[in-house]
């Protein structure tokens, strides 16, 4: 596997799409935390991971977003989520082999950090250095904090994640409809981020490609010279009569909006909330059309 660092300046990267939607498309329970799958359904999980492979992602995302002690917790599961979060990287690690990279996904604890909760900082840093160790332990290539909004648990993740092992660490927030994060968070509070020692930062899930694009430009201009990321949203979900969120924009208009990203630094980019397969291909053929 050739160094990721030396990759990304070399070219620009395709990440997968969505992995909780996929899951629930194929059965996944509501309310049961999807990390569980990786010891009961494996071959679910794997499919997923095959599937955007197949599409041409040269990254994959571990199914690990809620698998901090603290997230987990609400499901019985705290004293498990070392286990379930090594088990998601050995599932994209074998799925992956030596041909493509595998992110270790770690997301928002759930929990407000103080002073506006009641978790601690500490707490914080070393669920998220816990939750590192099991996915590096599962054979991860770098560390992704991803779909963060608030800048303190941001930093709380990626000193956990350096604590936690010695990967590379890749930031990104999500940004709402006034390009802010839910919990208020600008583009120019989020990069500050980037002296925490990161490989790349830049933006995910969000409330839309335009949105998503605005603020990947605001960082750019921010941070000139630095790699970004960029795995938005396929558009806003609307809920069917299958009971499952159907996101209204389609593989070929996700794909016409990614020449767009790597114009303003974008380095690794793929897609979040509703997107599949279809979509990924669609970005693939279209990079290589425009190179």
């Amino acid at each position: 596997m050739r160094d990721l660092a030396k990759a990304i300046h070399e070219r620009v990267l395709v990440a997968d799409g969505a992995m909780g939607t996929m899951l629930y498309a194929a059965g996944l329970p509501a309310g049961m935390a999807p990390e569980l799958w990786n010891r009961q359904n494996p071959g679910a999980v794997r499919s997923v991971h095959a599937a955007y492979i197949a599409a041409g992602s040269d990254i994959i995302l571990t199914n690990s977003f809620s698998g901090t002690r603290i997230n987990l917790r609400r499901h019985g599961l705290e004293a498990e989520a070392p286990e379930l979060c090594r088990l998601a990287a050995e599932i994209a690690r074998q799925e992956a082999g030596d041909r493509v990279y595998v992110f270790g996904s770690m997301g928002p604890t759930g929990e407000l950090l103080e002073p506006l909760g009641t978790l601690s900082f500490d707490e914080a840093r070393d669920a998220y250095a816990e939750q590192a160790e099991a996915l590096a332990a599962g054979g991860v290539d770098a560390i992704l904090c991803e779909t963060m909004s608030d800048v303190t648990e941001g930093r709380a993740a990626i000193q956990g994640a350096h604590l936690g092992c010695s990967l590379p660490v890749i930031c990104t927030f999500s940004f709402d409809a006034g390009r802010r994060s839910m919990m208020g968070a600008s583009a120019a509070q989020v990069a500050g981020l980037w002296e925490e020692g990161l490989l790349l930062i830049g933006a995910n899930c969000g409330h839309s490609l335009e949105d998503t694009l605005a603020v990947i430009s605001e960082m750019h201009s921010l941070l000139p010279g630095v790699p970004l990321m960029a795995k938005p949203n396929a558009g806003v979900p609307s809920l069917g009569a299958d009971g499952l969120s159907h996101f209204d924009v389609g593989p070929e208009e996700m794909a016409a909006f990614a020449p767009r990203y790597l114009e303003q630094g974008v380095r690794i980019i793929g897609g979040c909330c509703g997107s599949t397969p279809a979509h990924i291909a669609a970005i693939v053929k279209r990079l290589a059309a425009s190179t």
